[in-house]
């Protein structure tokens, strides 16, 4: 398949994949053709006659694996954002195969042979040696033929397992889609979000990937809201079982490389080090967490008037703070419409705070149709990369919001950073995109992944823009959010998608004023979701669940965070982030990314907020240094000191 457009470097500006080239056929022989092709360079290396020295071992590895690299990024791009029957059959089988190929390599003794023997006085060469030396450990390049050869046998079976979950929940979140036969079921939702729900007709209201759907805030059917919710919480039953394998499975391999359970394994090379150093900071939280909830639950019964259920919460909390603010979030989605919201909020922000600026490439596309490509400069008008955006939700399109990076920055390869970020907005039938405010913060949110990953300036692919720890990775995404609702950004997008006139000043008061309310109940779901995560993850090797819905239970009961009325943000059956995404035992992630993002609030506010000196310090001295140095060691070099809690606290209103 001389032809394969994977095979070859992109002729594209920036080497952004050429989606309208690739056909699902070329994936396979690509794969084959890369894992081949790195085999022989990892062979290469070991073969040398050559003393072992950072260029011909670590920066070989670096340089190695070019096809394979392609090929993935570009396949399970696709596999998120617009997958097929097709590439779900591709991705089956290819797998388990990426999990042997990765074994081969790091479980290469004479490979790790070469490495241990490796010196370098450059302080970033020995940071990404370090970090080798780091991986090989922990993929088991230490144990026994006897070990390794399990240690094989669970990587490929985990690999299995997690793609059985993400494509049951796939399935199940479509297949158990709410669909009523009236459109008067559906009140509450304006005319343009149920005409766009219109399916032959027929309403199909398609599940997100959380608990809370967010139709239960505007839905008056009570038992509608109720028949959504119950669909939401009950979807993918047959993940349970695969949860308590992988689960098992996890721990056993925990137990192989010396942990006691994949809790300690995972959060050994995070930020916080310790299992000890989370659960101090998840203590801290859960208390009042769920007394604030309790109270807020309180005031919601009151205003219902009968004792409410979970799916009646986002309803009622909607009616409470319309009662005491004066503020109706809905009255909100008139001034965010998305080009607007983009162009003058996000990017707006963005040229304040970087100088950077934005210009749209539609003679580029991407996988799907909806797909838009900018490229992005610099103020001196130099070239940065390439910002994608996928805004809407589809069939094929998991859940939820993410930033990925098409072709890494590095100095090594010459290479600028093409960025991606996918959100799930609700398509309209016709006419504007409109946005409610929970949207518009996600949009910021992935955004400052993307900055993140535009503005590396570093020499090596491995520790590249968001090749980060996961406790850390989620902070500038977390600052990005600031610039939502800051005065002179939002005055410039929040505008009526009809009139243009600006958003009245007394809804940004009321909102601004409504945003503790709530706290309680998104401080305990979250929490509640983080808590079962840990809970599954610090199960030790050897250590049985018969019943994967009890052990829920009793995981939250023990945790102090079981409350009826709020269940856990994602339950074990659709928790996607940590049985088939990369947050494994890793959930605490966002909570602990927080406590660095509100001191950095607190610094920008402190010193003037939306200025080209702050943006350029936060560039300088954190976004640009990717993962090419101790990550709090960036934030001690931004920020000027070590991080406290307290104002985590305030913000959340659990002081």
């Amino acid at each position: 398949m001389a032809e394969n457009p994977l095979f070859a470097p992109s002729s594209l500006p920036y080497q952004l994949p050429p989606f309208a080239e690739i056909r699902e056929e070329h994936y396979l022989p690509a794969f084959e053709r890369g894992m081949a092709e790195q085999l022989a360079e990892v062979e290469a290396i070991t073969g040398s006659d050559e003393p072992p020295t950072f260029d011909n071992t670590i920066a070989a590895l670096e340089r190695s694996g070019r096809v394979l690299q392609r090929t993935a990024t570009a396949f399970f791009s696709v596999v998120a954002s617009d997958s097929t029957d097709g590439v779900m059959e591709i991705e089956k089988r290819i797998s388990p195969e990426l999990t042997r190929h990765s074994d081969a390599i790091r479980l290469n003794r004479a490979l790790w042979a070469r490495i241990k023997q490796v010196t370098t006085e450059d302080p970033e060469e020995a940071w990404l040696l370090e970090k080798y030396r780091d991986d090989f450990v922990r993929a088991g390049a230490d144990l026994s033929e006897e070990e390794q050869a399990r240690l094989r046998e669970l990587n490929e079976e985990l690999s299995r397992l997690s793609t059985e979950f993400a494509q049951n929940l796939l399935k199940a979140s479509n297949d158990s889609a709410l669909v009523v036969e009236d459109a008067k079921e559906l009140d509450g939702f304006d005319e343009a979000r149920i005409a766009s729900l219109e399916r032959d007709g027929r309403y199909v209201l398609p599940l997100l990937n959380f608990t809370n759907q967010p139709g239960l805030a505007q839905l008056t059917d009570r038992d509608v809201r109720r028949r959504l919710y119950t669909l939401s919480v009950e979807r993918a039953p047959q993940n349970f079982g695969l949860a308590v394998r992988i689960a098992g499975l996890r721990a056993e391999r925990a137990g192989l490389l010396g942990f006691p359970n994949h809790a300690a394994y995972r959060v050994a090379d995070q930020t916080a080090k310790t299992v000890e150093a989370v659960e101090e900071m998840l203590g801290q939280l859960v208390g009042p967490a769920v007394r604030n909830a309790r109270k807020e639950a309180e005031a919601l019964a009151e205003q219902a008037g009968f004792a409410i259920e979970p799916w009646d919460w986002s309803f009622y909390s909607e009616k409470v703070r319309q009662a005491r603010y004066d503020f109706d979030a809905s009255a909100m989605r008139p001034y965010f419409e998305l080009d607007r919201v983009f162009r003058d909020g996000i990017f707006h922000a963005a040229t304040k705070l970087y100088g950077i600026t934005f210009g749209e490439r539609p003679d580029l596309r991407g996988y799907h149709e909806d797909v838009r490509v900018f490229e992005v400069f610099n103020e001196d008008g130099s070239a940065l990369g390439l910002f994608g955006l996928d805004p809407y939700a589809r069939p094929g399109k998991r859940g939820g919001a993410w930033m990925n990076n098409l072709v890494d920055q590095s100095f090594l390869f010459g290479e600028k950073p093409v960025v991606l970020n996918n959100l799930n907005i609700t398509k309209p039938a016709a006419g504007p995109t409109l946005l409610t405010y929970d949207e518009v913060n996600t949009a910021f949110h992935e955004f400052g992944h993307a900055l993140h990953g535009l503005f590396s300036e570093v020499r090596f692919p491995r520790v590249s823009g968001t090749s980060v720890p996961r406790d850390f990775v989620e902070y500038p995404s977390q600052v990005n959010e600031m610039w939502a609702t800051w005065p002179e950004v939002l005055a410039n997008y929040a505008r009526h998608h009809e009139t243009g006139e600006p958003m009245p000043a007394e809804l940004v008061e009321k909102m601004q004023a409504a945003e503790k309310f709530n706290q309680g109940f998104m401080t305990v779901e979250y929490l509640a979701a983080t808590l079962l995560d840990w809970a599954w993850h610090k199960l030790a090797p050897g250590e049985d669940v018969a019943d994967a819905e009890a052990f829920e239970q009793k995981a939250l009961e023990a945790a102090e965070i079981a409350f009826p009325l709020v269940r856990p943000r994602y339950r074990t059956n659709y928790f996607a982030h940590v049985f088939s995404g990369g947050y494994s035992a890793g959930y605490y992630s966002y909570i602990w990314s927080e406590v660095l993002d509100a001191e950095s609030v607190e610094w920008f506010k402190e010193n003037g907020g939306l200025k080209r000196e702050n943006g350029d310090h936060f560039r300088r001295t954190l976004l640009s240094r990717g993962g090419s140095l101790d990550p709090l060691a960036a934030f001690r070099d931004f920020r000027g000191r070590e991080p406290s809690i307290q104002p985590l606290l305030e913000r959340r209103g659990l002081v």
